[in-house]
This record gives C-alpha cells, structure tokens and sequence, in this order.
C-alpha cells in the first residue's frame, strides 16, 4: 500500500477511535443533569447515587476523547498538509471556535462537576452540571459544521487555489449541516440510552438490587425507545439530503449501478467493480425508489454516471459504503426491537424485576451497540466522499503528504496498538465500577450530605457508605 491509503487508513483509525467518546460524553452530559434536577427536586438519593456512579464514566470517557482528538489534529499537518494549505482560512477558525466557545466550558467547570457535590452550592453545581452539558453539545456543532461543510462546501472563493471566506454565515449553516447535527446528537442518545441500559443489566445480573440501579436501567431502556424512531425520521431526511447534493454516495449506498427507476432496495449483494454490477442480489422490489423518490418509478443516479472519460472512477469505492450502510441501518433495527419490547415489558409487566435474565443478557450485549451504529454510519459518510477531502475542492490524493509509506506503517501500526489497549481497558475500567458499585451500595443507597431545595440534607449516620 501506498502513503496515500495508509494516510487514509491512519486517519481513520485515529478518528474512529475518537469519535467513541464525544459520542458517550454529547448525550451523558445531558443525562446527568436530568439526574441532577431530579434528586434536585425530590431530594430522592437514588438520582444521586445514579449521578456519582455516571459521572465517573463521563469523566473517563471525557479524558480519553480529549487525548485522541489531540493526536487527530497532528495529522493535518503530518499527513495531510493540503488540507489546511487549501481550506485552512475556513478549518482553522471553526476548529478555533469550537475550543473558545466549548472546550473551555467543558475543562473548567468538569472539576466542580465531579468534585463539587459537598463543596459548592446546590444551584452552582447544578449549573457547572448544565455548562459542561453544553459545552459538550456546542464542541459537535463545531466540529459538525467543519465536516458538513467538507460534505457540502459554500460561503467561499478561490483565490490562487486557496478558499477564502466570503459568508460565514452559509459556510457554517450550509446545507447539510441541520440533517447531519440531529442524526449525530441522537446517535449520541442512542448510544449512552444502551449504554445505560446495558451496564445496568449487568449490575442485575451480578446481583445488584440497588433503586438506582432499577432507576437507571429504566432511563436508558425509555430513551432508546423514544429516541430510536426519531434517528429513523433523522436518518431518512438525511439520506434525502445526500441525495441532492452527493448522488454518487447514495448510488453507492444503494449499489445501484445503471440510472434507472424501479430499484430494489437491496438486502444483501457482493458489489463488483470490475463487471459494474451485484453478484447474488436479495432485494424488496422498489423499495429504494419508494425510499428515496417516494414513488416506485422514481429514477434513483447511477454510479456509471460517475466516471471519467479514462474510465476513472469518480464516485467512492462502492462495497465498504454499501457494507457499512447496512450494519448501521441493521443495528439500528435492532435497537428498535429490543427497546420497544423492554419498554413493552415495564410499561406492561411493572418493573425492572419483571425484566427476564435472557433479555438482560441481551441488553448485555447491546451495551456497546451505538458505537457498531456510530461508526458504521461515519464510514459511510466519509468513505462515502472520496475521492474528495473537501467535496469539488480539493481531493485526498492532493492533500496528501509525501511521506514515505514505511514511516506511515510504522505510526499506524504504533496507534493501532496503543489504541487497542486503551479501548480494553475503558471497557474494563467501566464494568469494574459497575462490579465495585454493585458490591458497595446498600439498598438505601447511603444517603450523604448535599443541598436539596437549598437546604442542606445530613445523611443517614446509620447508613453503609456507598463506595
């Protein structure tokens, strides 16, 4: 392989890695002052015993995106320094705001956040609460509009092959950004709501019988199963939206070949490049015309009308687009099953401890299914743009650094490993508090002391401590 795939593929190891724990952090935040305004408001310590056990996974998570969006960044100059030679007039500023507007609220109120509890004011930990809640939230608005902006690129000139800005108001508000902001902040909800869901499962299995734990479990099964036919809704606009304005990506999505109405929607097919067609289609009869056209005769592009004169593709490579598309949509209905039949089960049956083993130890394995979602939906979304780095302006091949492809290798393969043994031991740090937690909470879950309505509660001298 040359330096120009092993760039690619070492970029997209950096950022797939990054991007697990923004998508943790942008919805727990959140979640965490939900927890916080209720114990707020009901002085019920079962929210607080909620909010002491997550924010120490917010915490976590926040820590590792920190350090692996650094090492993201190097590589606009390591590996790709024409990128910022060409658009940096425009990246620059919107990676700048988003460290002045977001990352600042995010590092200095995260120490009142997780260490304030008993030493600040209820109402200013609360707010420290809601300021890094938000900071996480603005921190992917900015990132989001650089990368919708790289999808669908306006507001700028060309003056001897560098990007000017010419309207900051529509390249930050360009056309793609309002679709692809909601599908990432719900696939953020979808991921932290089986994440919740899935460690509280475990907590029960392992014999657990807390009120926060029943708590939580409940949280994270309604928000998924609130959240998930809202992501289908974001998901089809979405789609929609890449259709007017990156045909080929939705060609490949669909492995359509040939410009035409009546495309099924395929179930399963091996894309072949080298025939320009499917070998072993299963597909719904026009059901990719109904989607996307809303009509069965609807003429959905081809990806014949994306090629050079020389025969050169101009549309992305179509297997990894049309695979991840799949696995994205697939996980995603799968969520939607076993959300809506355990929000069936409480909502019917009464109770977490209705709830049989069998679908906690499926909710088990669906703890780390946003992530599959996630990724699955960022590979079809930025393999999905090749061959361009900025779609119509510059493409990777001419960004690309001329590093010799063996210096590549040797980082990629040292960012592999180090990667691997820190994603091991996230996930094996997270399920030892749940271990720990579960050993060292009481039923009453130790009341402590903390403000509730402005007046300070004492805790319970009888009680175990919770941890």
């Amino acid at each position: 392989m040359d330096e120009l795939i092993l760039s690619r593929i070492q970029f997209a190891a950096n950022i797939s890695f990054h991007i697990l724990f923004p998508t943790i952090t942008i919805a727990l935040g959140w979640v965490l002052l939900f927890f916080k305004l209720r114990f707020n408001r009901t002085g019920d310590e079962r929210w607080m015993a909620a909010y002491r056990f997550w924010v120490k996974v917010f915490a976590l998570s926040f820590g590792l995106g920190v350090v692996s969006g650094i090492t993201m960044s190097f590589q606009f100059g390591t590996n790709w320094p024409g990128f910022m030679e060409t658009v940096g007039n425009i990246a620059g500023p919107l990676l700048a705001y988003e460290i002045l507007t977001a990352f600042f609220l995010e590092a200095a109120f995260l120490g009142i956040m997780l260490f304030g509890f008993r030493r600040v004011p209820g109402w200013l930990h609360t707010t420290a609460t809601f300021l890094v809640a938000f900071g996480t939230s603005m921190s992917a608005f900015w990132i989001l509009v650089l990368n919708s902006w790289m999808h669908t690129p306006q507001g700028f000139e060309m003056i001897d092959g560098v990007a000017h800005a010419t309207d900051w108001w529509a390249i930050i508000f360009n056309p793609s950004l309002p679709y692809r902001l909601v599908h990432m902040m719900l696939a953020s909800g979808l991921t932290v709501a089986f994440l919740l869901a899935g460690v509280s499962a475990y907590r029960r299995l392992i014999g657990d019988r807390t009120p926060g734990v029943r708590l939580t479990l409940k949280t994270g099964v309604w928000l998924g199963a609130i959240l998930i036919p809202l992501q289908i809704l974001a998901g089809d606009m979405h789609g929609l939206n890449t259709l007017e304005h990156q045909p080929q990506k939705v060609a490949a999505m669909e492995g359509n070949w040939q410009t035409r109405g009546n495309v099924p929607l395929l179930l399963f097919a091996l894309p072949n490049e080298e025939t320009r067609s499917n070998d072993f289609e299963i597909g719904i009869p026009s059901g990719a015309s109904l989607i996307l056209k809303h009509k069965a005769d609807g003429v959905v592009p081809g990806l014949d009308d994306f090629v050079a004169e020389d025969g050169t593709p101009l549309h992305p490579p179509v297997s990894p687009v049309f695979w991840s598309f799949r696995v994205m949509v697939g996980t995603g209905m799968l969520m939607l099953l076993i959300s809506w039949y355990s929000a069936w089960r409480l909502w019917r049956r009464g109770g977490v401890e209705t709830l049989p083993k069998p679908l906690l130890v499926v909710l088990l394995g669906m703890t780390f299914s946003g992530w599959v979602a996630t990724l699955a939906g960022w590979y079809t979304t930025e393999i999905g743009r090749q061959p361009w780095l900025v779609h119509g302006v510059v493409s990777t091949k001419e960004a690309v650094a001329d590093v010799p492809a063996s210096y590549v290798a040797g980082t990629l393969t040292a960012y592999l490993v180090v990667y691997a043994v820190l994603l091991i031991a996230y996930i094996a740090t997270i399920f030892g508090l749940a271990r720990r937690a579960a050993k060292g909470e009481t039923v009453a879950d130790a009341p402590r002391a903390g403000i509730v309505g402005g007046k300070r509660t004492t805790p319970n001298p009888n009680a175990v401590p919770a941890e």
